[in-house]
C-alpha cells in the first residue's frame, strides 16, 4: 500500500465528506476510493469512518489521524520544495472560475503555465454559481469583486476596471454623454448580476456621483451585454479585461473616460493555507505574474480613454 497516497485520499474524504467528490477529483472510481480507505484502516488496525447511505463522519480514531495526516503531508511537500521539486511540478490542479472570465481571462494564458511545468495538469472548472470549493474538489478559484466566503484564504492577484462604453454606430446616432448626468437620457444596458444594477456610481478624482440609468435591455451575462453594445443597442458598464480588444480596434468607444467606478479586486481563494500543494501555489504565483503584466487586469486604464477612441466613424463603417 502507498501510505502517502492513502493519507492524501483520507484527508480529501475527511474534508469533502464525499467519496464521489474525491473520486471525481482524482479521476478514479468511487469503489477505488473506498478500497484505498479500507486498506488504510486495515493497515492501522482502526476504523476511521462511519459510513451510511446518506452520511459520512469521522470516528474518534479518524479525528486523531486527520491532524497527523495533515502534518505528515505538509512535511512531505515542504521537503519536496526544499530539494528543488518546484522546477518539476507535477500533478493535477483544479482551477475554478466564472464562465466568461475563465474563457477570456484564464484559458488563453494556460499554455504558458503548462509549457513552464510540462508535468502539470490543469482542470479548468467554469461556473457562474458560487461553489463549495472543498465539496467540489477545487484547489483554487478566481473570484472577481467582493468576497463572501469568510472561511477561505484569499490572495489578491489583480485589479480590474469597469468602463462605460458604446459602439461608434450608437454614438453616431445619439449625442455622446459629457457628464454622468447625461447617462439618464441614454439607452443603458444593465447587467443584473449585482444588486442595484440600475445605479451606476462613477468617480473622477474625489468627485463621486450615483446615476440612475435604464434602457430596453438587461441581462445577467456580460457576454450578452458586450454583444448588445457591439450591435448598437446602447451604453454599458463593462470590465476592461473583456473588451480590451474592442476598445483598441474601435469596435467600442470609451465614453466619459474621466469617470469610472471604483476598481474591482481579483482574488485567488483556496480552502486553507495549510497543506497548500506546491503545484497549487505555483498556479497562483503564475496568475499574479500574468495579471501584473496585463493593463486590463492590473487596474491600469491608461490608453483606454481618448487613445482608444479613434476618430468616430460613420454608422456601418466600423
Amino acid at each position: 500500500m502507498d501510505l502517502l497516497a492513502a493519507l492524501r485520499v483520507f484527508l480529501r474524504v475527511a474534508e469533502t465528506r464525499s467519496f464521489t467528490a474525491v473520486a471525481r477529483e482524482l479521476g478514479v472510481t468511487q469503489p477505488a476510493i473506498s478500497r484505498q480507505l479500507v486498506s488504510l484502516e486495515e493497515h492501522l488496525g482502526a476504523r476511521l469512518l462511519h459510513r451510511t447511505t446518506r452520511s459520512l463522519a469521522l470516528t474518534e480514531d479518524g479525528q486523531d489521524l486527520l491532524g497527523h495526516a495533515r502534518l505528515v503531508l505538509e512535511s512531505v511537500e515542504r521537503a519536496e520544495g526544499a530539494v528543488g521539486r518546484q522546477s518539476g511540478l507535477a500533478g493535477l490542479v483544479r482551477l475554478g472560475a466564472g464562465v466568461t472570465f475563465g474563457r477570456v481571462g484564464l484559458a488563453p494564458r494556460l499554455h504558458r503555465l503548462l509549457a513552464r511545468y510540462p508535468e502539470l495538469k490543469i482542470d479548468l472548472v467554469m461556473s457562474d454559481h458560487i461553489s463549495d470549493l472543498v465539496h467540489d474538489g477545487i484547489d483554487v478559484a478566481v473570484r472577481l469583486g467582493e468576497l463572501t466566503e469568510t472561511s477561505l484564504i484569499a490572495r489578491r492577484i489583480g485589479t480590474i476596471s469597469l468602463i462605460v462604453v458604446g459602439s461608434a454606430d450608437y454614438l453616431a446616432r445619439r449625442p455622446e454623454p459629457r457628464t454622468p448626468e447625461d447617462l439618464a437620457g441614454h439607452d443603458c444596458i444593465l447587467v443584473n448580476r449585482v444588486a442595484h444594477s440600475n445605479t451606476w456610481r462613477l468617480e473622477s478624482g474625489e468627485d463621486a456621483r450615483e446615476i440612475e440609468v435604464g434602457g430596453p435591455f438587461r441581462t445577467n451575462s456580460v457576454d450578452a451585454a458586450c454583444a448588445a453594445v457591439t450591435s448598437g443597442l446602447g451604453l454599458a458598464l463593462l470590465p476592461g479585461w473583456l473588451i480590451h480588444a474592442e476598445l483598441c480596434s474601435g469596435t467600442m468607444c470609451n465614453v466619459l473616460s474621466a469617470w469610472h467606478p471604483a476598481p474591482v479586486a481579483v482574488h485567488a481563494i483556496y480552502p486553507s493555507q495549510r497543506n497548500l500543494a506546491p503545484r497549487t501555489r505555483a498556479v497562483i504565483d503564475f496568475l499574479v505574474e500574468e495579471f501584473r503584466s496585463d493593463p486590463a487586469l492590473s487596474g491600469l486604464q491608461e490608453g483606454w480613454g481618448a487613445a482608444s477612441n479613434p476618430a468616430r466613424v460613420a454608422p456601418g463603417s466600423a
